[in-house]
Formats: C-alpha cells, structure tokens, sequence
C-alpha cells in the first residue's frame, strides 16, 4: 500500500495534531531533476544541516552490519514531514525496478526514527508505527527470532532464505518509531491514506 501527502492532508494535520507545525510549510513538488541514477543528495550542492528531517538509506557493509553498529547515509534533508515522504516517493522513482525494495528512513535532528518504509518501483510502503510498549516488544521479539531464524538458514548455506528473514526482521524493525513521533506519524499515514 502506498501513502502520500497531499498539501491538503498536512494543512488537515496541523490543525488535528495541534501545536507542531511541520506540515504547515507550503507542499509544492519539486520540478523534475534528470535521471542520474544517483541518490537525491547528490544533486544538491551542500546540505542543510539545520532543517529538522532526514531522509535516509542503511549502509549495507556486511561489518557494520555484523557488529549491530550500522550506519545510515543521509539521502536529503527536508524542512517538513510532508516534504520528507515525497523525498522518499521521488526517491523511489528513481530505483531500477528490478532491485529488491530498499528500506528508506525519515529520522528528526536527534535522529530519531519519525517514518519508515520499503521503497521499490516509484512507491513507498510506509510501515505502521507501533502504538505502545508492548507492541514494541512483540516487534523485537518477532524480528529478534527472525534474524536467529537467518542465521541458522545461512549455516545450512541457504543464502536466499537467510537474506529474505533478515530483510523481514529489518522491515519489522521499521515499526519501532521513537515514542514522541508515534501518535504524529500514525496520525500522518492515516491523513495520507
């Protein structure tokens, strides 16, 4: 299923949400950038540091990944909510339809995780946040025994299996909002559907 913001949703999510007002920005899209096959950020001269959401991508450097410290590349940064989704859809739109979904995340300025979801063919699926504590930690638990699960396919050398339980437990992973953007986010999703 795929999300998306229009001007119309995020003047809506002002109002409902209250006080935050990072949908209140005007939702203008961008004029159409060539085709460089290249990630949004490259086409951008410097980034600016100050607006407050990050959209970014996983580094897949099997190290990094092994030793739980993976790191993630900064794709653009945005001033909105709103601004950040379509990053990720535009994103999206640039992808080679034959890769596997590439899971996008919008992170605030403490980097914190705000939205998630799995990109592929010029969509996002945006993943559902949890909504309380408990629900996380099915989540964890859930994707916790998945990533065993990967690892005792991969003993039996079937790689296929182990990379698709990996990426299942990552996509399972993507509902573990930070609990100040959990209600905003879920509420966000709700508008764009």
């Amino acid at each position: 299923m795929v999300w998306f913001l229009t001007d119309e949703a995020g003047r809506e999510a002002s109002r409902t949400v209250g006080d935050y007002d990072m949908f209140d920005l005007p939702f203008s899209i961008p004029p159409a950038t060539q085709k460089t096959g290249l990630p949004p950020s490259s086409r951008i001269a410097v980034a600016d540091y100050s607006l407050p959401f990050a959209l970014t991508m996983a580094v897949q450097v099997p190290a990094a990944m092994m030793s739980g410290k993976a790191a993630h590349i900064v794709l653009e940064r945005f001033a909105t909510l709103a601004e950040a989704m379509l990053g990720a859809i535009n994103y999206a739109d640039d992808l080679k339809s034959e890769k596997a979904p590439q899971l996008l995340a919008i992170l605030d300025r403490d980097e914190r995780l705000v939205l998630a979801g799995a990109a592929s063919d010029g969509a996002v699926a945006w993943c559902h946040p949890v909504t309380n504590a408990s629900e996380a930690r099915a989540v964890v638990r859930e994707a916790s025994q998945l990533r065993a699960q990967s690892l005792r396919a991969a003993d039996w050398q079937e790689s296929e299996l182990a990379q698709r339980l990996r990426h299942h437990a990552d996509f399972l992973d993507a509902r573990l909002v930070d609990p100040l953007w959990r209600a905003f986010s879920a509420r966000a999703l709700e508008i764009a559907a």
